[in-house]
């Protein structure tokens, strides 16, 4: 980067709240955005996250994560970021239908109690938008959940109108032990899923099972496009910012060619 450049380039300031055990979205949503600035030196990004515990992936630790979301919020606002993401797609696919609105109304009532005005942006709510940005109406899932978890992740997609033509469990209930699983391994995976009939294929439905390796060789080869809960966080927290949600070889949902977000909807 020129001197000039590194002059006039802005700071976006992004706050995360993420799983206490969580060790992916702080991997993937800054190694995505280093290759932005690369490919358009103008921004660069900060991140600040604020932690919420929980270490294995039940529905009795998910509920009480989702408890510590106002206060993880009201830490972050003294910081002022630009957006906020709330980093746990389970964490509130697990609770019901349309649970995203309720969740990024809480977090965006504790921001504005403490005066400060940023977006939110949930992976849940952003997962939705992708698929629905992708102009995409039925898709195959992968996730590293038990299969009870995993269903509930389809049911609340196909809630909100999207059909989940096949989905694979992996099965790890233990979050540190999704992090640790090697991202090159969904090359192989995705091929257990039945993708004919499918308009784009999910190899994440998870913000801490890692993909991002694995995103653009496997769009690749099936032909479709392949986002995961990462990339999806990536473009709504982009496009929340007004920026371009382009980011070099992360997918279709990130080349340039998307450029509206879709608006997640809770089906009636």
């Amino acid at each position: 980067m020129s001197a000039d450049v590194e002059a006039a380039a802005r700071d976006h300031h992004i706050g995360m709240i993420v799983p206490s055990s969580n060790l992916t979205m702080e991997t993937e949503l800054p190694r995505m955005l280093r290759a932005r600035e690369e490919a358009e030196p103008g921004d660069r990004f900060v991140f600040h996250s604020a932690r919420a515990r929980m270490q294995h992936v039940t529905p009795e630790q998910l509920r009480a994560m989702n408890a510590q979301a106002v206060r993880a919020a009201a830490e972050l606002a003294d910081a002022r970021p630009d957006v906020v993401a709330t980093a746990c797609l389970v964490a509130i696919m697990a609770q019901g239908p349309g649970y995203h609105c309720t969740a990024e109304d809480d977090i965006t009532g504790a921001l504005r109690a403490e005066g400060c005005p940023a977006p939110v942006v949930s992976s849940a709510g952003a997962l939705l938008s992708g698929i629905a940005a992708l102009g995409a109406r039925k898709v195959a899932i992968l996730a590293p959940y038990l299969k009870p978890l995993t269903k509930a992740v389809a049911d609340y997609l196909e809630d909100a109108g999207v059909e989940v033509v096949d989905a694979l469990s992996l099965e790890v209930p233990d979050n540190l032990a999704v992090a640790r699983l090697d991202p090159a391994d969904l090359r192989e995976h995705h091929r257990r899923l039945d993708l004919s009939d499918a308009d784009a294929l999910v190899l994440s439905a998870c913000v801490q099972m890692p993909s991002l390796p694995s995103i653009q060789p496997v769009e690749d080869e099936v032909g479709i496009p392949v986002l995961s809960a990462a990339t999806a966080t990536t473009f709504r927290i982009l496009s929340e910012l007004g920026l371009d949600p382009r980011v070099p070889g992360a997918g279709r949902l990130l080349s340039g060619a998307v450029v509206t977000p879709g608006s997640p909807t809770h089906a009636a």
